[in-house]
């Protein structure tokens, strides 16, 4: 795993990549659902927002050395439970699918920078401690990071891209 200003750089470029992607399309790219899934660009900005709120939970609570508080649209649900990502998945999906194009992209942009803020201010000793955060079961701040950028990149971004540009 890379440094904490590695992995910091790595989400930035993330995001930078994320809104050069967007800044080239035009409000119907953006809001048609022609994805895979039936799926818009705005409907996976407003899915990866909503991680986006778990793992702010997540730093916050290693910042402020507690337990995460998660969302109240979570309605109790763990997100780590593989059994619960369809029926949080859907619930998602209801909550942005009437939201519009600029409220959407709004709350994912300022979602991703709070989440590098928060990351910035985690010293680094915490940032890769994976025994501190007992909630964590066995990971590191700095994992959460990681699975951020690979929810991204790997999940999201690169398979945008084929479907965009296919």
């Amino acid at each position: 795993m890379p440094d904490k200003q590695q992995l910091l750089a790595e989400l930035r470029a993330e995001y930078d990549r994320w809104q050069a992607l967007l800044a080239g399309l035009d409000e119907t790219q953006l809001t048609s659902r022609t994805l895979p899934a039936d799926l818009s660009v705005k409907d996976v900005l407003g899915h990866l927002h909503a991680w986006q709120q778990i793992s702010v939970a997540r730093i916050e609570a290693a910042l402020e050395d507690r337990e995460p508080i998660y969302p109240a649209w979570l309605g109790g649900l763990e997100p780590d439970r593989e059994e619960n990502l369809e029926q949080i998945n859907a619930t998602i999906h209801a909550m942005y699918s009437e939201e519009p194009w600029p409220v959407v992209h709004e709350m994912w942009m300022m979602g991703f920078l709070r989440l590098l803020d928060l990351a910035a201010a985690l010293p680094e000793r915490d940032l890769f401690d994976s025994e501190r955060y007992i909630w964590l079961g066995g990971y590191a701040p700095a994992d959460v990071l990681q699975g951020t950028y690979e929810h991204h990149h790997d999940e999201h971004y690169t398979p945008l891209l084929a479907s965009l540009y296919a």
